[in-house]
């Protein structure tokens, strides 16, 4: 049996590999979403405010209300499936499809924390945030959510790994 190539797309397929191994999807709030409409006057921009949401913060009595890493895991089957597309999409040289792949990837991980935060069964809010947010006159008593700014935050990047 004879073989006979018709079209050498290697180098194509390789390219493609290579420069899905070199990226990565990031979700969180990169450094162009960190600051804030300060209305409240807070000292804190969205990604320190979202550090201490996830961890909590024993000196200032918050309790941990992670929504981050519990939001992507939320979502892992279906970010799984599109990281599989990608890795099929290099494997036949197609970088369009990649990227594709990659993006749908980080819009369901985002889509995943911003639900959590909407909906997650966190740990109530003390009496003195609720009257500071009366005072402002906000009624809401969820956790997280205030202004939304903190939830509007959460996004993704793709982006070369380092």
């Amino acid at each position: 049996m004879t073989m006979k190539i018709t079209v050498d797309r290697v180098s194509q397929v390789l390219a493609s590999i290579q420069e899905l191994a070199g990226k990565q999807v990031l979700v969180g709030i990169p450094a162009t979403k960190a600051s804030r409409d300060n209305e409240d006057k807070s000292p804190l921009n969205n990604a320190q405010i979202g550090y201490i949401m996830e961890n909590g913060s024993p000196i200032a009595n918050i309790p941990a209300r992670p929504s981050l890493i519990p939001g992507v895991e939320d979502q892992m089957e279906s970010i799984t499936a599109h990281l599989e597309k990608a890795a099929k999409a290099a494997m036949s040289g197609n970088a369009e499809k990649v990227d594709d792949e990659l993006n749908a990837t980080g819009l369901i991980a985002q889509a995943g924390v911003r639900n959590r935060i909407t909906n997650g069964d966190f740990a109530p809010l003390a009496k003195s945030t609720l009257a500071a947010r009366r005072k402002r006159g906000r009624t809401g008593v969820k956790p997280l959510i205030d202004t939304s700014q903190l939830r509007n935050a959460m996004t993704y990047v793709i982006r070369k790994k380092d």
